[in-house]
């Protein structure tokens, strides 16, 4: 079984930088989909940013341009570098890894970091 373990989060200002990490109990991310999720209060968890193994990236039209998913696979790890915060980025980040293969699909998740944009 896979772990994924998020860190990074915590209380920043508007305007402000976090840079989030997830790391793999396994080394899994050359060949599963990464991506990073976020749930506010209230709210449905929505996609925020996707990284395939074959390095193709997209993100969810309110973080475009400020923030980056990116990969370390010899460290087993995925980052999120996110710039220029706003209030409503606030919310509880998870990392999820994903792959199919066959017509089974495999998927771990992390538990979480806090994200607190706040003045």
């Amino acid at each position: 079984q896979v772990q994924l373990v998020e860190s990074g989060g915590g209380l920043v200002q508007p305007g402000g930088s976090l840079r989030l990490s997830c790391t793999a109990s396994g080394n899994i991310f050359n060949s599963y989909t990464s991506s990073w999720y976020r749930q506010a209060p209230g709210n449905q968890r929505e996609l925020v940013a996707t990284d395939t193994p074959g390095g193709s990236t997209d993100y969810a039209g309110s973080v475009k341009g400020r923030f980056t998913i990116s990969r370390d696979n010899a460290e087993n790890t995925v980052y999120l570098q996110m710039n220029n915060l706003r209030p409503e980025d606030t919310a509880v980040y998870y990392c999820n890894a994903k792959r199919v293969l066959r017509t089974t699909q495999f998927q771990y998740w992390g538990r979480g970091t806090q994200v607190t944009v706040s003045s």
